[in-house]
């Protein structure tokens, strides 16, 4: 099993070193992808959302967009109907990205996998999904963590 682990956090440090370079030419650094496309889904919604829905902690999302407006990525605005709540809201920058970092994310999963038959990514993509629930289930939730 120690070979799995060290295959799985080679592989990962290269993906996220790629993504990180492919996605930094349009401004947008590796985990803020996430975000936007959340909010091209779904423009308007709170960092504790985002959280949940990213699986990471609501404090990590806060400043995370921090940084994404201040690279004129979205605005932060209050809640019309709870001042109390933040919403996340995408500029017109924000929104004039989906395209080039979708065809990146695109790109680069196919250099990732190019020696893979069809049948070998789909399995690759059944086993990782499987690993994700495996770990999901034993690991606390980290909304958790600032409750």
């Amino acid at each position: 099993m120690a070979d799995l682990i060290e295959l799985f956090t080679r592989a990962s440090k290269l993906m996220r070193g790629a993504a990180d370079a492919a996605y930094s030419r349009h401004g947008v650094r590796v985990g803020q992808n996430l975000v936007l496309e959340l909010l091209w889904e779904e423009d308007g919604l709170a960092p504790g959302e985002i959280a949940r829905r990213l699986g990471i902690s609501t404090p990590t999302v806060v400043k995370m967009a921090g940084r994404m407006q201040a690279t004129g990525l979205l605005t932060r605005q209050r809640d019309e109907r709870d001042a109390r709540l933040v919403r996340l809201y995408l500029t017109e920058r924000g929104r004039s990205l989906r395209t080039a970092i979708l065809d990146e994310r695109r790109r680069l999963a196919e250099r990732a996998t190019a020696r893979l038959s069809a049948q070998e990514r789909r399995r690759l993509e059944s086993a990782l999904a499987t690993m994700i629930a495996n770990l999901e289930a034993s690991t606390p939730d980290p909304a958790s963590d600032r409750r």
